[in-house]
């Protein structure tokens, strides 16, 4: 029995034409699957999986394949399709929109889009983005939460609070060795207070690069600038670029807004956003730049280099994430990172479930390198 089975798996794998005798018996199951498969990735140097362009044939296929996979398969079938079939063109159909499985991919492809989508199509795509965006919240919301609010309460903790600041339960935990027996007392020679409440203690910039490649790092910079917002401890500012630079931070409120606020897919100009983000500085000490970007400069390299050293000089912290998502990073330019390694400044790819981690070091001041040898990711710089 699992002889022929392990048969079935590779008859499905490897598709009907490594069983022209057809010699093995497929049940009902396990031919609807094949009948999907085939129609996306059986194609040979003159033809094509047979989806064809007829939106009620895509509808059912996408039909059958949330049928027979789970939703984890079914998302990287989905972008098979779109590559190599070119299904884009039926995004713009509002029916074919709602039959699909919403994913982060499919978001950044549909943000690409927009400009061009008529708005019957554009009204039905920003209901799949908020789906996405309110699934992505409901995920990533709680960690960031903790990671900020415990780094936070370690950063600022105050050793010479006034009386109405002192934290007693820490300060008496801390004091426990100074207990007097014969006095019945505890003398504080630690007092621990509690941080400023009330106000931003720490200024977070975002700089979004909107290249096409950056299309799912802008989904997650979205969604965390506008978690980051929602705490009052953390100044945050959203800015995308291209060849311009636009600030986004109002609609922080709504990632939703602010992602259709975007424009993917237009040139770069790393400079002009640093540049843009150097006026936002007012206590360097207390402010955390990421750059989220390939780091392909068109415009001044020379003026950029000296831009992101005059940062790091006055001593606010810079980190390049060359991506913000699960997919690792996409090509970028190994000689702008290599130079802002001379800086000081690291350069490398992050996963949303690990942006809370290095979002709690940089809080902490703790060495970023440590934090990234810790959760094992490689420094490019």
């Amino acid at each position: 029995m699992k002889d022929e089975e392990r048969l079935k798996k590779w008859r499905l794998v490897l598709g009907k034409h490594a069983d022209p005798e057809q010699s093995v018996n497929l049940g009902a199951e396990e031919a609807g699957k094949d009948g999907v498969l085939e129609a996306l990735y059986d194609s040979d140097n003159e033809r094509k999986g047979g989806l064809g362009s007829s939106s009620p044939r895509v509808n059912r296929w996408l039909g059958d394949i949330r049928k027979y996979f789970p939703k984890s398969v079914v998302q990287i079938m989905q972008k098979d399709a779109f590559e190599r079939l070119n299904l884009e063109k039926m995004l713009f159909e509002p029916e074919f929109l709602e039959s699909i499985e919403p994913d982060v991919n499919l978001v950044g492809t549909l943000l690409s889009l927009t400009k061009v989508m008529p708005q019957k199509t554009r009204d039905t795509a920003r209901k799949v983005v908020r789906k996405v965006v309110e699934e992505l919240e409901k995920k990533l919301t709680n960690p960031m939460r903790q990671a900020v609010a415990g780094s936070i309460n370690r950063a600022t903790r105050n050793r010479r609070p006034k009386l109405k600041e002192i934290d007693w339960h820490k300060t008496i935990r801390a004091n426990l060795k100074h207990y007097q027996k014969d006095l019945k007392t505890i003398i504080p020679e630690t007092l621990i207070g509690y941080g400023k409440k009330g106000q931003a203690l720490r200024k977070v910039i975002l700089l979004v690069d909107q290249s096409g490649s950056m299309a799912t790092s802008v989904v997650y910079a979205g969604v965390f600038g506008a978690i980051l917002a929602s705490l009052k401890s953390i100044k945050t500012h959203i800015i995308v670029f291209d060849t311009a630079v636009v600030d986004l931070t109002p609609e922080l409120h709504d990632p939703v807004d602010l992602l259709f606020g975007t424009q993917l897919g237009g040139g770069t100009d790393i400079n002009k956003a640093v540049g843009y983000a150097e006026q936002l500085i007012q206590n360097p000490n207390d402010t955390i730049v990421f750059l989220i970007s390939d780091l392909f400069e068109g415009g001044n390299e020379n003026a950029l280099l000296k831009r992101v050293a005059a940062v790091k000089a006055s001593g606010a912290q810079f980190i390049t994430l060359l991506a913000l998502n699960d997919d690792g990073a996409p090509a970028f330019d190994r000689s702008v990172a290599g130079k802002f390694g001379t800086f000081g400044v690291p350069s490398f790819a992050c996963s949303p479930d690990q942006f809370p981690g290095l979002m709690a070091a940089a809080i902490k001041k703790d060495s970023i390198h440590n934090w990234m040898a810790k959760e094992g990711i490689i420094n490019v710089a």
